[in-house]
């Protein structure tokens, strides 16, 4: 069998019924896809079907198919490193709306979890969405829904509402305010002193901009992301002991921050290389660290966007298991069968998004983002 033939034979259009990857979304969020691997690994071939195809052919067929339905590919930083090399932009939660938002491309494929998606059609009506992988859920955008919203917002009439990025498209529509983790702070001190403010869902990022803004008045639903909880204070001390050297990159969602934080104060962790930083800050912090080695503590995705931008440095995570089970469901056949097919088509009710979006602009007008792969 000649090249040609053997990569048109791969790359043909597939039967339905062999487009997903995956028959089920785990009822576990903490269950794995396969074992989580931090190395500096060098990929060289995808799987493809039963085939294993070569990286670079690969990518051109996904770049290839992308120009045909004039697709912008979008990825979060804590996506698989072939998907976010294969990407037009990779970036944080406010970057990629942002780009979502501006984009002039006709359809938009964004490679993250449902609500990112979601948030994308909000900004962009107009344009379609695709997600690779439907069934790419969110364990903290899962911690509430529109009703419970609604129950608590009865009993704190008056209050404004502040959803972070993490939230369904429901949630969002009955928000006042949207934020991500690079701008929650700005956006929560921007509040006049005197309104109650209900900070929603994430309670350990909630607590970093209480603790941050010194706000009385600020209740805060009592949510969590599984990953970035489950990094826990212990580990986090244990690591700091054994690399007394290692700046501290820590994500404000992580369970670990709070103890992090108060561990600096008393000195028993390095106070002016512990760092709370969102995914877009650390990226930034990476390309002027002084430091020859980081500790990080967030998705372990994170590590090929810090590598490549400083690879000086030696990244290492705080914990190697801190792996989203739902942001690996995109594999290079799943995101290959999207462009190819036009799968799967992301709608939200008209209503809903028109409530959403004023909430959601203002996420996108406070702050600043940061981007790979422009």
């Amino acid at each position: 069998m000649t090249h040609d033939n053997f990569m048109a034979q791969v790359f043909a259009p597939k039967a339905k019924t062999c487009a997903m990857v995956f028959s089920f979304r785990p009822m576990n969020p903490k269950a794995r896809l396969h074992e989580p691997s931090t190395e500096k690994v060098t990929v060289t071939t995808v799987t493809i079907g039963v085939d294993e195809v070569p990286l670079g052919q690969w990518a051109d067929e996904v770049k290839r198919l992308a120009k045909e339905r004039d697709a912008i590919i979008l990825a979060h930083h804590y996506q698989l490193p072939e998907i976010q090399d294969v990407a037009d932009h990779v970036g944080d939660s406010l970057a990629l709306s942002r780009l979502a938002a501006s984009s002039t491309a006709s359809t938009i494929v964004f490679a993250g979890v449902y609500f990112m998606a979601e948030t994308a059609k909000i900004l962009a009506p107009d344009r379609t969405v695709l997600i690779p992988e439907p069934r790419a859920g969110c364990s903290l955008a899962d911690s509430i829904n529109a009703q419970q919203l609604r129950d608590w917002k009865s009993q704190h009439p008056g209050a404004v509402v502040v959803a972070y990025v993490n939230t369904s498209a429901a949630v969002k529509a009955e928000t006042d305010l949207c934020c991500t983790s690079a701008n929650a702070v700005e956006i929560v001190a921007g509040i006049p002193d005197d309104r109650e403010v209900l900070f929603l869902p994430d309670q350990f990022l909630g607590a970093h901009v209480q603790r941050t803004t010194k706000r009385k008045n600020m209740h805060v639903w009592m949510g969590e992301c599984h990953v970035h909880a489950g990094i826990s204070p212990r580990e986090l001390r244990s690591k700091a002991y054994a690399s007394p050297e290692s700046e501290l990159f820590i994500h404000p969602e992580c369970g670990c921050t709070t103890a992090a934080l108060w561990l600096a104060g008393t000195g028993d962790l390095p106070s002016d290389r512990t760092r709370v930083l969102s995914t877009g800050g650390m990226l930034e912090a990476a390309r002027t660290t002084k430091a020859r080695s980081v500790l990080v503590a967030t998705e372990t995705g994170m590590l090929h966007q810090l590598r490549r931008a400083n690879p000086s440095v030696d990244w290492e995570p705080v914990d190697a298991n801190a792996e989203c089970v739902y942001m690996k469901m995109t594999t290079p056949e799943v995101l290959l069968n999207c462009v190819r097919q036009g799968t799967t088509e992301v709608r939200v009710d008209p209503e809903i998004a028109r409530r959403a979006r004023r909430a959601v602009e203002a996420m996108i007008s406070v702050g600043t983002a940061s981007l790979v792969g422009e």
